[in-house]
């Protein structure tokens, strides 16, 4: 694919070197870009473009890096609607959980799929989230929680992730979500599994490239989570954790401890729990869609931001809390109900959410900005400014959505 160009009245290139104080995200009024399939080549004002690159000019558009959807449960099979009506109606997580539904109801769906109606499954809403702008997604197991439902789902995940008319795919091994039924009498022995077997086994094969917990009141201790992020650590994998969402107890020291990328969900976190992962450089991922639909408060976004912590938004795609193919829900509802600023959000859901998968900073053809050298992902939004990406449309509001140059998606 030889140069092309594009051109439109907004660029949000949310490139570090571009951002300035009263430019928060980097805007290029009157912009094109170059690019190949592969990265880009130049971007700046159209005044100084080439003259011997064709462009594409999209008018009075907005176009922005694609977005980065850095945690989901994407790769799910069934549904868990009646459940969703039980907490409509009141009903609590653990009352859900007592009555066989969460996480383990969608265990069960998993154990009864194939690999292949879950990979079919998988393709399809990875398309579905590509016409709503996603370039990049998070995809983790966990809903496995038996040896070979977790080998199914990462499985599943490898192959959809060849797939280059979808969003470009981030694996993660949720090593410890939840106990089954068979594991209650042996809970050590399952932790230990997780974090050795499991974990040795699913690293050696490529399935993951990160490795989750979730660490919280009736889920996994500090202890048991520690085994498995230390272990990962050893392999060379990335750690992520389910931090604090009903309770504080030490989800995020322990993040900051063992290096982790980021903590996910932090409705619950302490001062001294903020204080640790802003000096240990971790993200928090926030996760307003599944906040939104359990009734609960905001994490504490005027302490993080005080404390300098990176905010990323994610949708947190799964069937039960935030069932959800949206980003831009999860970045509509960051605004109106975290309080996140417009340009924190978008941030949040690009460059941001890329570095805390590993893929921007010091790595070759990084992802999440409009700028020289880094993958072709981008979006033609048909709206005339990036601050209409965060109203709650409810459809697609894409005109193009191009992964390494190539388009996956429109609406």
């Amino acid at each position: 694919m030889s140069l092309v160009g594009v051109a439109a009245k907004r660029i949000v290139t949310c490139d570090p070197a571009r951002i300035t104080k009263d430019n928060p995200l980097g805007t290029i009024e009157d912009g094109v870009i170059l690019y190949d399939q592969h990265s880009f080549s130049w971007v700046g004002p159209r005044a100084s473009a080439g003259a011997n690159v064709p462009i594409i000019d999209h008018g009075d558009r907005v176009i922005t890096p694609g977005l980065v959807d850095a945690h989901t449960h994407a790769a799910w099979v069934g549904s868990r609607h009646d459940e969703y009506v039980m907490r409509m109606a009141g009903a609590s997580y653990l009352d859900i959980a007592a009555a066989g539904g969460g996480i383990v109801a969608s265990h069960n769906a998993v154990m009864n799929a194939s690999e292949e109606e879950i990979e079919q499954t998988l393709a399809a809403r990875l398309k579905r989230m590509a016409s709503l702008g996603v370039t990049t997604c998070e995809v983790k197991s966990g809903y496995g929680l038996e040896p070979e439902g977790e080998r199914k789902q990462l499985r599943a995940i490898a192959r959809v992730r060849e797939e280059r008319d979808l969003p470009h795919v981030v694996p993660t091994f949720l090593a410890l979500h939840a106990l089954p039924k068979s594991a209650k009498a042996s809970r050590d022995h399952y932790v230990l599994r997780a974090a050795t077997t499991l974990l040795q086994e699913f690293a050696s094969a490529k399935l993951c490239e990160f490795v989750d917990a979730y660490v919280d009141k009736n889920a996994f201790t500090v202890d048991e989570a520690r085994l498995v992020c230390e272990s990962a650590k050893k392999l060379g994998l990335g750690v992520r954790l389910h931090v604090g969402q009903f309770a504080d107890v030490g989800g995020a020291e322990l993040a900051a401890e063992v290096g982790a990328r980021s903590v996910d969900h932090l409705e619950n976190v302490s001062d001294k729990g903020i204080a640790a992962l802003a000096k240990a450089g971790v993200s928090a991922v926030l996760l307003p869609t599944a906040s939104f639909t359990l009734g609960q408060e905001p994490p504490p976004v005027e302490r993080l931001r005080a404390a300098g912590i990176p905010m990323v938004v994610a949708s947190d795609a799964n069937p039960g809390t935030a069932p959800t193919e949206s980003l831009p829900l999860a970045m509509a509802l960051a605004v109106r109900l975290y309080g996140l600023t417009p340009a924190e959000t978008i941030l949040g859901a690009t460059r941001l959410a890329a570095a805390s998968l590993g893929l921007w900073g010091s790595v070759p053809h990084p992802r999440g900005a409009i700028a020289p050298g880094a993958r072709a992902d981008f979006v033609v939004w048909d709206l005339p400014h990036e601050n209409a990406i965060v109203q709650p449309w409810g459809s697609p509001k894409t005109l193009l959505v191009l992964r390494d140059g190539v388009c996956i998606g429109r609406s």
